[in-house]
């Protein structure tokens, strides 16, 4: 009698079966860290801008006029989206740094959405328009 090697078809659809089950719950987990990653990402690209943003206003007694003032670009925040300064053209300079995610290359659930942090005398406060669910701590 011939020893048998190898696997039998209904082992090998078990397997099959058992990487479905297991990939059915990866994939959304998965795709959650993606978009709360990426909210992080854009919450830390305004942070990294704020102590600038401080000094030119401490140093001048305005806040900044060009995104360039404060060490960056608007495209500095690379794929993910853009900075912007709220009220630079005013007199007393901006009042807030904003970041705007992308409509494309972005997740759904962060498309066009806007994240700021306004300065006030209390110090920064930070408003946002991502869901609840993938809020940063930060914000």
């Amino acid at each position: 009698m011939n020893k048998q090697q190898g696997f039998t078809l209904i082992e090998l659809m078990i397997v099959v079966a058992i990487i479905g089950v297991l990939s059915a719950f990866a994939i959304p987990a998965y795709q959650n860290y993606v978009v709360k990653s990426e909210a992080s990402t854009g919450v830390a690209t305004l942070k990294a801008v704020l102590t600038n943003f401080d000094m030119i206003q401490q140093e001048t007694g305005i806040g900044p006029k060009t995104l360039e003032a404060i060490g960056t670009t608007s495209g500095a925040a690379g794929s993910l989206g853009s900075l912007s300064l709220i009220g630079a053209t005013s007199a007393s300079g901006a009042s807030a740094v904003m970041f705007t995610f992308n409509t494309t290359g972005v997740s759904s659930q962060l498309s066009g959405k806007d994240t700021t942090f306004t300065k006030s005398t209390s110090g920064w406060s930070c408003s946002t328009e991502i869901p609840a669910e993938y809020k940063p701590k930060g914000c």
